[in-house]
């Protein structure tokens, strides 16, 4: 897995320098080349406790071998503001699943969501929020 996911960021790396040489943007809503975000957010408030350390070694390693070869790479943000520096974090986390299918997706977690919501009582008091959007474009700033 750790192999696929520095292959997958190497090919993004280079489609990204070949953009900003070009100064194109990348569509990637093309049929062969459909990408879907699933978005896993983790919302701030009184009393909510978040365990990165066990979500990054533990948590999202096991979901993403759920997922398979349908998982292109995942991200995890750790929230640390909002707006300004002294403003409270909105997040505490986001976790993001990079797929190729939606089906798939959803075929893979429902197999295994017991094992993944009984997991969530080892990082985390939240409910996460989860949204599914698809990646219609991604930009580089050509400036740098």
């Amino acid at each position: 897995m750790k192999y696929k996911l520095v292959y997958s960021i190497f090919i993004f790396s280079l489609v990204g320098l070949s953009s900003c040489s070009t100064h194109q943007l990348i569509h990637i809503s093309e049929p062969d080349n459909k990408l879907f975000k699933v978005s896993i957010l983790y919302a701030n408030g009184e009393g909510k406790t978040f365990d990165m350390n066990y979500y990054k070694s533990n948590h999202m390693p096991m979901v993403s071998r759920y997922l398979g070869d349908n998982l292109k790479f995942y991200e995890i943000d750790k929230g640390i503001s909002g707006r300004s520096p002294d403003t409270q974090v909105p997040y505490l986390a986001v976790g993001y699943f990079y797929i190729k299918d939606i089906t798939a997706y959803q075929q893979a977690i429902g197999q295994h969501i017991e094992t993944i919501v009984g997991d969530f009582k080892n990082y985390t008091n939240i409910q996460p929020v989860i949204q599914i959007s698809e990646i219609t474009e991604i930009g580089f700033n050509n400036e740098n």
